[in-house]
């Protein structure tokens, strides 16, 4: 994941390109030349922050697939199971 630079001055000037950028990876953004903040993606942060994807954010994706949750079909024979 390539890491962009971008002056303050730019982002002031530029915040869609950045926005558009930092889907791509971090963006740096610099003040007088040195490193000041990091833009980027929301999921990006919270990965790398260490929190996993809350029971609310799960419920309200559209499918299981995207959480890695997707446990197998229960095989049951009814009528095995049946008592006299």
């Amino acid at each position: 994941m390539p890491i962009r630079q971008m002056t303050s001055r730019e982002l002031n000037q530029d915040l869609a390109r950045a926005k558009r950028e930092a889907c791509n990876g971090p963006v740096i953004i610099t003040d007088r030349g040195r490193p000041a903040h990091v833009l980027m993606e929301y999921e990006d942060y919270r990965r790398l922050k260490g929190e996993g994807t809350s029971i609310i954010d799960a419920l309200a994706m559209p499918s299981g697939e995207e959480v890695g949750f997707n446990p197998p079909k229960a095989d049951i024979d009814l009528k095995k199971h049946v008592v006299d």
